[in-house]
């Protein structure tokens, strides 16, 4: 079974747009949307779901006010400002709540007890040509890292289910924590990159990460005509640092298109540039060598 995870530096590059058109070049795969904070993959391959788990995310303070002396002791402990005083009365702050439990244990009137984040939700769903795991992480609540883990998890179970070969994940910009979770463990990994100062500098960062693990790497240059002179300095680099370019995507105005009407370009649009060179960059990234 090969892993491939797309990844960015940065948000806005175009990789979940990528990640869309290299999912309908399969015959059977499964692809797990590890983007959980902010989930679009969705809305292209409109997975018909069919299971729902629901996902626990830590826990969050609640005042009992029918208990509470008004002694202000949490808000004295507390060192996340998750504590505040309306109209004389102690009140959690539900998004600055940390669930360390510090408040419930200083209370002397035992008026605060702690409750489970269980808003947030992971999904598998039916995609034309396999399966898709996808989640969604509820506002305010934490450790999307581990939530990423679910779905990738639930995507190597159907998998083996289905006898596909290939897992296709969409990670999250950045390098943070879910990035991590994204990459860990996968066989190649693909960084989508422009032609754009913040976009050549978070390249830098992501790729810093992913050697940390010795992954195999592949760069695309998304909308790599829009600054040529940018474009050519992103290649130098990627020279210099043995990064192989698989792939160079035209900016045009068509992928916009596309994704107005909830489709990959390559759906939308199967014999524009974009989607020609696409069909290459995916044949590339199955029989490419470790660089």
């Amino acid at each position: 079974m090969t892993e491939i995870t797309i990844l960015s530096g940065k948000g806005g590059t175009g990789k979940s747009s990528l990640s869309a058109a290299l999912a309908t070049q399969a015959a059977k795969l499964v692809v797990a949307d590890c983007d959980v904070d902010a989930s679009n993959l969705p809305i292209i391959l409109q997975p018909k779901d069919y299971q729902e788990g629901k996902y626990v995310s830590g826990q969050k303070a609640v005042i009992n006010p029918a208990l509470c002396t008004n002694c202000g002791q949490c808000l004295n402990y507390c060192r996340f400002d998750a504590v505040a005083s309306v109209n004389n009365r102690y009140q959690i702050v539900e998004t600055a709540c940390d669930g360390c439990q510090l408040c419930a244990r200083v209370c002397p009137a035992n008026a605060i007890t702690m409750i489970e984040h269980d808003k947030s939700r992971w999904f598998i769903g039916e995609i034309t040509n396999g399966k898709m795991v996808h989640a969604h992480l509820a506002a305010g609540e934490d450790n999307s890292g581990k939530l990423v883990n679910i779905v990738r998890d639930q995507a190597r179970e159907l998998a083996s289910e289905i006898e596909s070969q290939l897992i296709l994940i969409d990670g999250p910009p950045g390098i943070g924590c879910p990035a991590i979770s994204a990459l860990t463990g996968t066989d190649k990994v693909v960084l989508v990159s422009e032609p754009t100062q913040s976009g050549i500098h978070d390249l830098k960062r992501v790729v810093e990460l992913v050697r940390q693990f010795k992954i195999p790497a592949f760069v695309v240059i998304n909308k790599y005509d829009i600054n040529l002179p940018l474009s050519e300095e992103l290649e130098e680099w990627c020279e210099t640092m043995q990064l192989p370019i698989i792939g160079k995507l035209p900016f045009d105005k068509v992928v916009v298109d596309a994704m107005v009407h909830c489709q990959s370009i390559t759906d939308w649009a199967p014999d524009s540039p974009v989607s020609d060179e696409i069909r290459k960059i995916w044949n590339k990234l199955l029989y490419a060598d470790r660089p």
